[in-house]
C-alpha cells in the first residue's frame, strides 16, 4: 500500500533541497533557477516512531523495520499554469498522482535567490498556487458535468450519483473555494465519487514554511501569516529550515541531535514533517513482534482487521480467523506478550474489528 506526498510549490523556494534532505540523496537537483525539476523525483523515507525501539527491546528482535512513505519532488509551478504557463500541463498531471499535497512556501529573505513574482509574500504564493490548481479544477469539471449531466437525463445510474456531487465542487470552485472543503459535508459514497473525480483540489493539503536558519526555531512574521491562513482554513503548517535539514541529512545521528540542540530544536524538522504527513492522509500503524523483527504497518485509520493483514499479504485477508491483539501500552506495560497475556490484556478478534494506532498483533488465517 503506498502513499504519496507530492511536494510543490513556486520556483526556488526550497522544494528540491526539502526533498534532497528527505530522501538523504541529491536525486532532485537543487538550482537557482526555475524549472531545474523537470521529471518528478519519488523517495521513499521512514516514519519515525520512537515506539519501535521499546516493542523491539521488549522481544529482543534482531531487526527493526519501519513503514514508509513517498514523497515527490514535484517541478515548480507558475502563475498560468492551468493554461500551460512554464511546464504547467505536465506538473498539474503530476499532482493528480499524488494522495496529499506538500506546499512548500519561502518564508526567509535572501537577495541571491530570485523570487519568480519579485516579492517575499507565502500567503500570496499559496493564493497563487491554488488559484491555478481551481482553475484547472473548473476547466475539467465544466466540460465533464454537462456530459454527465446528459448521461443522467437519460437515467443512467452512475451518472445519476455522480451528478450531483460534481455540480456541489463545481459550485465551490466558481466561489474560488477549494473541493476539499466539501468534504466534510459528504456521505462516504458521495466521497468515494469525489475522489472518482481525480480533482487536484481535493487533495487535503500541509504547508510547509521554509525558513532561514536563525528563525527554525521561533519563526518569524511569514510563518505566523501562514499558520493564520492554515488555521482560517482547517489545514496544517510546520515550520522548517531546508538548509538546516539538509545539513543534519548528512551526520552521524549522534552529531545530528548536538547539532540541532545548539540551534534550540529538540527534533529534526523533517520528523515533523513526515509525522504530518502521516496524518495528513489519515494513516495509522500497527506492529508485528517477534525475535526476527519489530516491523511497522500502514492502514488507513478505520481499517477492519482482515484488510489490515491484507497489507501483509493478500492470503492472510483471503484466509483471516482472527486477530491475537495486544494494546501497545499493554504490551509495554506488562513487557511483553506473555505478561499481557497473564494480565489477560491480550484478546482475539474477529473479522468486525477496527484495528487501532499501536496495535500489537499476530494474525491467525488459513492458507
Amino acid at each position: 500500500m503506498g502513499f504519496k506526498c507530492g511536494i510543490v510549490g513556486l520556483p526556488n523556494v526550497g522544494k528540491s533541497t526539502l526533498f534532497n534532505a528527505l530522501t538523504k540523496t541529491a536525486a532532485a537537483q537543487a538550482a537557482n533557477y526555475p524549472f531545474c525539476t523537470i521529471e518528478p523525483n519519488t523517495g521513499e523515507v521512514a516514519v519515525p516512531d520512537p515506539r519501535m525501539k521499546t516493542l523491539a527491546e521488549i522481544a529482543g528482535s534482531k531487526e527493526i523495520i519501519p513503514t514508509r512513505i513517498s514523497f515527490v519532488d514535484i517541478a515548480g509551478l507558475v502563475r498560468g499554469a492551468s493554461k500551460g504557463e512554464g511546464l504547467g500541463n505536465q506538473f498539474l498531471a503530476n499532482i493528480r498522482e499524488v494522495d496529499a499535497v506538500v506546499h512548500v512556501l519561502r518564508c526567509f529573505e535572501d537577495t541571491d535567490i530570485t523570487h519568480v513574482e519579485g516579492r517575499i509574500d507565502p500567503v500570496a504564493d499559496a493564493e497563487t498556487i491554488e488559484t491555478e490548481l481551481m482553475l484547472a479544477d473548473l476547466d475539467s469539471l465544466e466540460r465533464r458535468v454537462e456530459q454527465t449531466r446528459k448521461r443522467a437525463t437519460g437515467k443512467d445510474k452512475e451518472s445519476m450519483a455522480q451528478l450531483p456531487v460534481m455540480e456541489a465542487a463545481l459550485a465551490l470552485l466558481r466561489e474560488g473555494k477549494p473541493v476539499r472543503t466539501l468534504l466534510a459535508t459528504l456521505a462516504p459514497d458521495e466521497i468515494h465519487i469525489l475522489q472518482g473525480l481525480n480533482l487536484l483540489t481535493a487533495h487535503p493539503v500541509l504547508y510547509v514554511c521554509n525558513v532561514a536558519e536563525a528563525d527554525a526555531a521561533t519563526g518569524n512574521a511569514h510563518t505566523r501569516a501562514v499558520e493564520e491562513m492554515a488555521k482560517a482554513q482547517g489545514a496544517e503548517a510546520v515550520v522548517i529550515s531546508a538548509a538546516i535539514e539538509a545539513e543534519v541529512a548528512q551526520l552521524p545521528e549522534e552529531e545530528a541531535a548536538e547539532f540541532l540542540s545548539a540551534l534550540g530544536l529538540s527534533e529534526a524538522g523533517l520528523d515533523r514533517l513526515i509525522r504530518a504527513g502521516y496524518k495528513l492522509l489519515h494513516l495509522i500503524t500497527y506492529f508485528t513482534v517477534g525475535p526476527k523483527e519489530t516491523r511497522a504497518w500502514t492502514i488507513e485509520r478505520g481499517t477492519k482487521a482482515p484488510q489490515a493483514a491484507g497489507v501483509i499479504h493478500s492470503d492472510f485477508e483471503r484466509g483471516f480467523i482472527r486477530a491475537h491483539t495486544i494494546a501497545y501500552d499493554d504490551y509495554v506495560a506488562y513487557k511483553g506478550e506473555v505478561g499481557a497475556k497473564e494480565a489477560g490484556k491480550a484478546r482475539d478478534e474477529g473479522k468486525e474489528y477496527v484495528v487501532q494506532d499501536g496495535d500489537v498483533i499476530h494474525f491467525r488465517f488459513n492458507t
